[in-house]
C-alpha cells in the first residue's frame, strides 16, 4: 500500500507546492519514504526515506519546477525499503517517462531476476514500479510513431498489462507533455480523477484517494475503471481509454482500514461504509447473545465511525477512552513487529475515568498478529476495566496479501488454524466477535451496487489474479533471506 498524486497544471505554472499538500493528505498510506518528480522541459526529482514534512525544504520546492508533476508516499512490501526504492522513478531514453504507483507485482521477482536481464535491462532497485516503467517505455517505443500520442500511450499501457501481473494503480508524466494514470485490469487498487476549473482554464489530477483533491481545491470527477487509462495534456480535455477489463475486484481492506474516512473509492463513501460495518456488527453482537457492556470505546482512528454506530445499535454509551499521540505513525504500516510493539504504548494513553469499574467493549478494524490487541486489552485492564470485550469490524485475517499490504506471512496470523475461543484467550479478551464476511461485503456494496464483489483474499485465501500464491511463497523466501 502506497499513495500517489499527479497534477497537470496550466502552462507556465508550478504545481509542486500543491503536490506537497496532496502528499500530506495521503501520508496515512505510507510513512517510509516520499518523493516528487516535476517536469518543465527536464525532470526535477526530490525523494528520500522519511515523512513528507521532513523531506521537502524550501529550496527543494523552488527547484521542483514545472506544471506536470507526480508525487508518492511509500510503504515498503518488497525489498528492504532502502533509499533507492523511494518513488517516483524516471528514465530519459527512449522517452522521458516518470512514474509512481500503489500496489504490488506478483511476478516482479521473475521480471527482475530472469526476464529483464535476458533483454539486457538491469533494474537498480527492489521497487516494482521500476519494472512497470521499463515495460511501459518498451511498448511505447514499439508503437507506431505516426499514431497519435494518446494511441501510443494506450499501446504502452497494454504492454504493461501483458508483461506484469498483480495489483497496481499508476500515475505518470511524459516528456511529450502528458499526465497519465492507469489501473490494473481487475481494479484492485484505487485511482481517482479530479479537475479544477480556473478563470484561465481547467487543471487535472489523478490520485490514490479523493481526499488529496479536497485540500488543493480539485473536485472528484470519477474513478478509473479496471484496465482504463486517463491521458491529458495541460490545458486540454482528457481522454479516457479502456485498454483491458476483467471482473472488477477492488480491495475491501481499503474500506476497512487504509483509506481516510473522508475519501470516496469506486463511488463508495469510506465513512458511510464504516458506519454500516458498525451497524452490522452491533446486530451480530445482539443476535449472538454476547454480554451487553456498559460502554463502547473505539481503538482510534479507523474504527471510530463503526464504534459510534455500533453503540447506537446496542443502545449504550459511546466514549473516547484512548487519547492518540498524533506524533506516532500508523502502527500497522511500520516496517517491523518490534517497532509496532514499541509504538503502541506511546501511541495510546487511556482515560481511566472511562474504564474504572466498567465492562467495556473495544472496537477495532482488524486483528493481524494479535500483539497490538493483547497490549491494548492489558492497557484497558490496567486503567480499571472490570471486563474487556472486543468487536472487530472485519472477519478474521487468515492469509497474507500479495498486492502490496504487508500484513504477515501465513504463520504469523493469530487466527490461522484457531477458532474464535482460542483467539479470544490468546489476546486476553473476555468476549470476542468478528464481523462476518457476508455482512462486511454487503455493507460495502451498499455504497455502490455496481461493484459486484471485492478482493477479500486476506480473509479467505482466494485471490482474483494468477500467480498470487506463487508470489507469496517467493516473497516469504526473500524476507527470510533478508532476516
Amino acid at each position: 500500500m502506497c499513495g500517489f498524486i499527479g497534477i497537470a497544471g496550466l502552462p507556465g505554472t508550478d504545481v509542486a507546492a500543491e503536490l506537497y499538500e496532496g502528499l500530506i493528505a495521503l501520508q496515512h498510506r505510507g510513512q517510509d519514504a516520499a518523493g516528487i518528480l516535476s517536469y518543465d522541459g527536464k525532470f526535477h526529482l526530490r525523494k528520500q526515506n522519511g515523512m513528507v514534512r521532513d523531506i521537502f525544504r524550501a529550496q527543494d520546492m523552488l527547484r521542483l519546477k514545472g506544471n506536470l508533476a507526480v508525487g508518492h508516499v511509500r510503504y515498503p512490501t518488497v525489498g528492504m525499503g532502502s533509499d533507492e526504492d523511494a518513488q517516483p522513478f524516471y528514465i530519459n531514453y527512449p522517452f522521458g517517462v516518470g512514474m509512481a504507483h500503489n500496489g504490488n507485482l506478483t511476478n516482479f521477482l521473475d521480471l527482475k531476476g530472469r526476464l529483464f536481464p535476458q533483454e539486457n535491462i538491469c533494474l537498480t532497485s527492489s521497487c516494482d514500479v521500476e519494472a512497470i516503467l521499463y515495460a511501459f517505455a518498451q511498448a511505447l517505443n514499439a508503437a507506431d510513431p505516426l499514431a497519435s500520442m494518446e494511441d501510443r500511450i494506450r499501446v504502452a499501457v497494454e504492454g504493461v498489462f501483458h508483461r506484469t501481473k498483480g495489483a497496481y494503480s499508476v500515475g505518470g508524466i511524459l516528456s511529450e507533455n502528458y499526465l497519465f494514470a492507469f489501473r490494473d485490469p481487475v481494479g484492485i487498487k484505487p485511482c481517482v480523477v479530479g479537475r479544477r476549473d480556473t478563470p484561465s482554464g481547467t487543471e487535472w489530477c489523478a490520485a490514490s484517494e479523493s481526499v488529496a483533491f479536497d485540500v488543493i481545491g480539485f473536485k472528484r470527477v470519477r474513478d478509473l475503471k479496471p484496465g482504463e487509462v486517463f491521458i491529458v495534456r495541460p490545458g486540454e480535455e482528457p481522454v479516457f481509454v479502456q485498454v483491458l477489463e476483467k471482473a472488477h475486484r477492488p480491495c475491501i481492506f481499503e474500506l476497512v482500514y487504509f483509506a481516510r474516512p473522508d475519501s470516496f473509492l469506486d463511488e463508495i463513501s469510506v465513512y458511510k461504509t464504516r458506519r454500516r460495518f458498525g451497524k452490522a456488527l452491533g446486530k451480530q453482537w445482539l443476535e449472538s447473545g454476547a454480554p451487553i457492556p456498559d460502554v463502547v470505546i473505539p481503538i482510534p482512528d479507523s474504527s471510530r465511525d463503526a464504534a459510534m454506530r455500533m453503540a447506537q445499535e446496542l443502545k449504550i454509551s459511546y466514549r473516547e477512552g484512548f487519547i492518540k499521540n498524533r506524533y506516532v505513525g500508523r502502527t500497522f504500516i511500520m516496517p517491523n513487529q518490534q517497532q509496532r510493539r514499541d509504538a503502541i504504548r506511546r501511541k495510546l494513553n487511556p482515560i481511566p475515568l472511562e474504564f474504572e469499574g466498567k465492562d467495556v467493549l473495544l472496537v477495532d478494524d482488524s486483528i493481524v498478529r494479535g500483539n497490538t490487541s493483547r497490549k491494548i486489552i492489558e492497557i484497558a485492564r490496567a486503567a480499571g476495566a472490570r471486563k474487556v470485550y472486543m468487536a472487530v469490524t472485519s472477519p478474521a485475517l487468515i492469509a497474507p496479501c500479495p498486492y502490496g499490504i504487508d500484513m504477515a506471512t501465513e504463520d504469523d496470523f493469530i487466527a490461522r488454524g484457531k477458532d474464535n475461543e482460542a483467539i479470544r484467550e490468546e489476546i486476553g479478551a473476555d468476549h470476542l466477535v468478528y464481523l462476518e464476511l457476508d455482512s462486511m461485503v454487503e455493507a460495502a456494496r451498499a455504497g455502490n451496487p455496481e461493484v459486484k464483489a471485492f478482493c477479500s483474499g486476506c480473509f479467505t485465501g482466494d485471490y482474483p489474479t494468477a500467480d498470487a500464491a506463487e508470489h507469496l511463497e517467493a516473497l516469504a523466501a526473500e524476507r527470510a533471506t533478508a532476516r
